[in-house]
């Protein structure tokens, strides 16, 4: 089975979004995610490999009715910490214990470049969203592109870091096409790195960049990672 969201919902993981940088960080991702949904009003949502609970309480807060699925029962402890305002479900990421067309909007977020067969992922994503899928992932139309060399230093920054897959965006279109999918919003998060953000440890100097970075058009064309909707088609 797919484990990839076991390092994510775990207290560690968890860590490095504590502070107001890591604050800053989920509330511009809960904002991002909420505007995708506005034509979604009371959505029922999965959400897959969501046990870091980034989005979860955001999502319910919202009015969504919200089923988080992790690929082992230890994933839920974090979800379980939402007092009932959440399900939580133990399943295969890749093969999804739900009727087809089963949500109205699927999400997986920090999932995508940590899972070999993400098209796959996708695929399921696609089967069981009757209306949009919505995910994040790191593209190269960033500074992403030099994931691979900039990892160590990456690392330094993070400590607990792991390597990631970048993304071309036109590779994620097609899978989603593949199923009946086009990907209709995008919304680039920042246009600096979060490695570079987190190392200075300044919460207003780092929102005081992004918000100069988004007014000259940086992060619409260099920001990442990116979040996508992508809609059934008919």
């Amino acid at each position: 089975m797919e484990d990839a969201d076991v390092e994510t919902s775990s207290e560690a993981y968890g860590l490095r979004f504590s502070g107001r940088v890591g604050g800053w960080f989920l509330a511009v991702q809960a904002e991002a995610t909420l505007d995708l949904l506005r034509g979604f009003p009371h959505a029922r949502v999965v959400d897959v490999g969501g046990g870091h609970a980034q989005l979860a309480g955001p999502l319910a807060e919202a009015g969504h009715d919200v089923t988080v699925v992790g690929s082992s029962e230890a994933c839920g402890a974090r979800v379980r910490l939402l007092a009932g305002r959440v399900r939580f479900q133990a399943a295969d990421l890749l093969a999804l214990p739900f009727a087809a067309r089963a949500f109205d909007v699927a999400l997986a977020f920090r999932l995508l470049p940590h899972v070999a067969r993400w098209r796959e992922l996708v695929a399921e994503l696609c089967r069981v969203a009757a209306a949009a899928v919505i995910v994040d992932y790191p593209t190269r139309r960033s500074v992403n592109a030099m994931a691979g060399p900039l990892f160590g230093m990456k690392k330094r920054v993070e400590g607990d870091t792991r390597p990631f897959a970048v993304f071309a965006d036109e590779d994620v279109e097609a899978a989603f096409a593949a199923h009946g999918f086009r990907v209709s919003e995008r919304r680039p998060e920042f246009a600096v790195p979060m490695a570079l953000h987190r190392a200075l440890g300044m919460a207003p100097l780092s929102r005081g960049l992004e918000r100069a970075a988004r007014a000259a058009g940086v992060t619409s064309r260099l920001g990442s990672p990116v979040i996508v909707r992508a809609d059934r088609l008919g």
